[in-house]
């Protein structure tokens, strides 16, 4: 479904941050976990915002997986602030600046 949608880079770059953000979350400690994966959620909405609005499909052509697959790339983009604040407490909690 994505593949028809976003070039492989849009998945690389949310897949790795989900990956980071596992880390993050296993290593209770690491306070430089928790600021790589801040940076990567702020780096994948530039990015997101960036693909949808090259990527969208006109609306001829815009079939049923293709608006799923945006709908669900937008919805990401619109939980991401919040994720992003969320991140920003357990940085402080963990004891950042």
């Amino acid at each position: 479904c994505m593949n028809n949608s976003f070039p492989a880079s849009y998945a690389w770059g949310n897949f790795s941050v989900l990956a980071v953000g596992i880390w993050a979350i296993v290593q209770r400690d690491s306070l430089d976990a928790i600021v790589m994966f801040l940076t990567g959620l702020l780096l994948t909405v530039l990015t997101d915002i960036i693909h949808i609005s090259v990527y969208y499909p006109l609306h001829s052509y815009l079939i049923d997986a293709k608006r799923f697959s945006m709908g669900m790339a937008i919805f990401s983009l619109l939980l991401k602030p919040g994720s992003c604040y969320f991140v920003y407490q357990m940085y402080r909690e963990r004891g950042g600046e």
